[in-house]
């Protein structure tokens, strides 16, 4: 099974004989499913060239810290937030004295800076650099700010020495960063995530729908897969890629999401209502195409069952997680409906935002509770749906000790 399906690497490559490895790295990294960009240093260009790495990746190598085909000339900002990880492989002794003093020289250490996504490097260097107090020092540097290091493994090197020192195989480190996608956070639980619009029959070719895609639902999904969970999506209709690792249900209509939700809620311990269910649907479709005669036409319409309330409701109800789509007073909203329906958490959005929202990859959310308020700045929905994921997770396991303690003092 491809194992980092829609998974987008920034792989950064420094000056280094290992760098002749990277070009298998990333052949393996698109054979599991990543979406791989390359970033050389000009150290990197002196031991394999850009044009190996372009043909490997499918895309133009990035070398520049100032793009004048990159949107505003900040090419450093776009691939930051494009990435879900940066991995640099080989990291030289050097890069790794850059990541570890915050320093931004070149459009590599620069992004590096920028980016909120996960982190990793894969040392190569000469035995000697390895263990000398500085490497060191600045390793445990690197790992304070939350930077993974793969390796260096032990063997001879090009210098003709022997010792540590050496960049992991390719095979490996494609392991480990799939790893890193991994949390456990929600390891065994049961989620069940609703996503994309929902068709409301007019007639056989026409209906009532909204702008969702689908696309913030599916990356909570995935998102949850990767912390542990047992996942169903219900979806209604979209044009993505069934996700993996994961039972998916396709349904059309409000009541047929709503009739599959309740099929599988049994047992579940998180639910997350992110699709943009139709509030009303046509209380008769008709059983053919509705001919164009009169100037006007009234359509009677009917409320749909309300998802997130009846799962919320429930005697033994999961921890229930609500979206809320708004134009306007976002975090008003949100705790309107956090107290309406009675659910544990709201995550709004304001969808006439620019830049975000419907028919966009990136998105922002607020987060609302009983106990405040959570920012999450705008950011790659895939990116997002992860953030999101363990903020529940952590309120989810906060609240069954809050219930544990309570029972305790009984």
């Amino acid at each position: 099974m491809a194992t980092l399906v829609h998974k987008r690497i920034v792989l950064g490559v420094t000056g280094g004989i290992a760098a002749y490895k990277s070009a298998d790295l990333v052949r393996r990294l698109r054979d599991a499913g990543a979406d791989v960009r390359v970033v050389m240093t000009q150290a990197a260009t002196e031991f394999i060239t850009p044009l190996t790495m372009q043909a490997v990746s499918g895309h133009p190598v990035h070398l520049h810290m100032l793009d004048a085909e990159a949107e505003s000339g900040m090419g450093h900002i776009e691939l930051a937030r494009w990435a879900d990880v940066v991995l640099v492989a080989p990291a030289s002794a050097n890069f790794i004295a850059k990541l570890a003093h915050g320093r931004a020289d070149d459009l590599l250490s620069t992004l590096c800076l920028a980016t909120e996504a996960r982190m990793a490097v894969a040392p190569a260097m000469n035995q000697q650099m390895w263990q000398n107090a500085a490497t060191q020092a600045n390793l445990i540097a690197v790992h304070k700010n939350s930077v993974a290091v793969f390796g260096p493994a032990s063997g001879s090197q090009a210098c003709g020495e022997v010792g540590p020192g050496r960049m992991l195989e390719p095979t490996e480190l494609v392991e480990l960063t799939t790893g890193l996608f991994t949390s456990g956070s929600l390891e065994g639980l049961r989620v069940v995530v609703t996503a994309g619009p929902t068709w409301e029959a007019i007639d056989p070719v026409r209906g009532i729908t909204n702008r969702s895609s689908g696309r913030m639902g599916y990356a909570v999904a995935e998102a949850a897969a990767e912390a542990g969970a047992n996942v169903v999506l219900v979806s209604g209709p979209t044009m993505l890629t069934d996700p993996e690792r994961m039972t998916i249900v396709r349904v059309s209509s409000g009541r047929e999401m709503y009739a599959a939700v309740h099929e599988h809620i049994s047992g579940c311990d998180i639910f997350v209502g992110v699709a943009a269910v139709c509030d009303y649907r046509p209380k008769k479709a008709a059983a053919q195409k509705l001919k164009k005669h009169a100037d006007t036409m009234t359509i009677e319409l009917v409320k749909n069952e309300d998802i997130l309330a009846s799962i919320a409701a429930l005697a033994e109800a999961p921890f229930t997680v609500g979206f809320a789509a708004e134009t306007e007073n976002v975090e008003g909203y949100a705790r309107t409906k956090l107290k309406e329906k009675a659910v544990d958490l709201i995550a709004a959005n304001d969808v006439s935002a620019q830049g975000s929202g419907f028919e966009s990859d990136y998105n922002r959310l607020l987060l609302v509770d009983k106990h405040g308020v959570i920012e999450l700045p705008r950011q790659h929905k895939t990116q997002l749906a992860r953030t999101l994921i363990e903020c529940i997770a952590q309120k989810y396991h906060a609240k069954g000790a809050a219930q544990d303690s309570r029972y305790a003092h009984r």
